[in-house]
């Protein structure tokens, strides 16, 4: 299937700062949730970590959350950012504003799609399309998106889906060496 496997470029991922949504442990997916002050400081955190890494591209989700932490870390990096809308979150239909619980469990596993969302195996296919468009960019491109699209990128990187990544926390996204079978991802170190 074309897109199903990414293209094995080093690149950053980060997803966005925190929202009150996110807070309260609230599916956000395609809803337009503005970052919270602590969002707003941990993108700032995050920018800091990012400055002296070379990145030359920043690329982000359109949805405001995401776009609101790229503006900062661009700003900080003196670097214009740019959106791709199937960066996106994905939608979760029905569950959105509901409380993260067992139906998650069971979406990202494939045994349920809820009313009017998209499948996890959709937006695996559109997560490593989107993010293998970026990776032809300039290099080392920056990501800016999301948890549930993190998520199925993990899967395709041949690492457990369901594993949440923090706010605003930078990852060195690198393929796998000669040998091995999954991608690692090193946390920046962030400014206290």
């Amino acid at each position: 299937m074309p897109g199903a496997e990414p293209d094995r470029i080093p690149f950053w991922f980060l997803r966005h700062g925190e929202t009150d949504w996110n807070a309260r442990g609230l599916s956000q997916g395609s809803v337009e949730v503005p970052l919270n002050a602590v969002g707003e400081e941990q993108a700032r955190r995050a920018a800091a970590a990012l400055l002296g890494r070379g990145i030359a591209t920043i690329i982000a989700s359109p949805l405001g959350r995401a776009q609101r932490t790229a503006q900062i870390v661009a700003e900080t990096l003196q670097l214009p950012f740019s959106t791709d809308p199937e960066l996106r979150e994905v939608s979760f239909g029905v569950q959105e504003g509901q409380p993260m619980s067992d139906w998650f469990d069971d979406w990202v596993e494939g045994r349920l799609t809820p009313e009017g969302a998209e499948s996890f195996a959709d937006l695996r296919v559109r997560t490593v399309a989107a993010i293998n468009r970026a990776l032809a960019l300039p290099a080392p491109v920056l990501v800016v998106a999301h948890g549930a699209l993190w998520r199925a990128f993990r899967q395709a990187a041949g690492l457990p889906a369901n594993v949440r990544t923090p706010n605003a926390l930078p990852l060195w996204v690198e393929p796998p060496a000669a040998g091995e079978a999954a991608w690692r991802f090193t946390p920046a170190n962030l400014p206290a």
